[in-house]
């Protein structure tokens, strides 16, 4: 029997990137998966057509995870869609990078509100579904730097330093009721964005780097899995780096 069979997933800001490895390996262990993004365009679709190549339900929903009243009507509707939710990444995100003295309040509240925002809304919109089915795992996408901070990252460090607080808090707030939550912080991850930067950047990076690589999408993905899965049934209010020992 493979890992997910017959559970339901929610993960969002999927259509590309980590999110969309997530939901690729929960749909390769038998999750039906719904998922959101901005807008469901042609990357949305493909990812809905590869997510439904494993013979499971899949479909993208059009919502901004910053908006309290978006993410509600999505949970609604993915009730509606799929009869349940069983699994919630909060993998939406974006970066606003700068030094705090030239650092706008636009910048700020952009990076706090998608980031940090968007996990309390999805878990507000589905904490009572959860705790209707007694059971349920909520998975925040943190990062190192949410740890041990980062110049010139003071909005996205402080987002995701909340999103362990939270994690943590909804862990103790909702154990009794077999909900579950934990962060996961990954470090170094290859995705379009980090693959921008030059080779040279890149290059002394993965020096620091005990494993003296980059992470790939898919490796978070492998760390979501055991979180979501019945395998990690009595691991909550945790943070796992997944970030090759650069974070030890």
């Amino acid at each position: 029997m493979k890992l997910l069979e017959g559970k339901t997933a929610l993960v969002t800001g999927a259509a590309r990137g980590i999110g969309k490895a997530i939901a690729l390996k929960f749909a390769s262990e038998g999750a039906n998966v719904a998922f959101t993004d901005l807008a469901i365009d042609d990357n949305g679709k493909t990812t809905e057509y590869e997510i439904a190549a494993y013979g499971v339900k899949a479909k993208g929903y059009a919502s901004n995870a910053a908006i309290f009243d978006d993410a509600h009507k999505t949970v609604e509707e993915v009730v509606k869609d799929f009869g349940r939710i069983d699994i919630l990444v909060n993998n939406a995100g974006i970066t606003k990078d700068g030094l705090m003295l030239r650092m706008t309040e636009l910048q700020w509240d952009a990076v706090i509100n998608i980031n940090l925002k968007s996990a309390f809304n999805y878990i507000h919109a589905i904490t009572p579904v959860m705790m209707k089915q007694k059971a349920g795992s909520i998975i925040n996408m943190a990062s190192v730097v949410g740890v041990s901070g980062n110049a010139g990252q003071s909005n996205y460090s402080a987002s995701k330093a909340g999103m362990i607080g939270l994690a943590k808090s909804i862990a103790k707030e909702l154990g009794s009721r077999g909900i579950r939550a934990n962060a996961i912080a990954p470090g170094f991850i290859i995705t379009d964005m980090t693959a921008a930067l030059p080779e040279k950047v890149r290059e002394e990076w993965e020096k620091t780097i005990p494993l003296r690589r980059g992470g790939t999408p898919d490796d978070v993905a492998k760390v979501a899995l055991f979180l979501a899965s019945d395998l990690a049934d009595y691991v909550t209010g945790q943070v796992i780096h997944c970030c090759g020992g650069m974070n030890t």
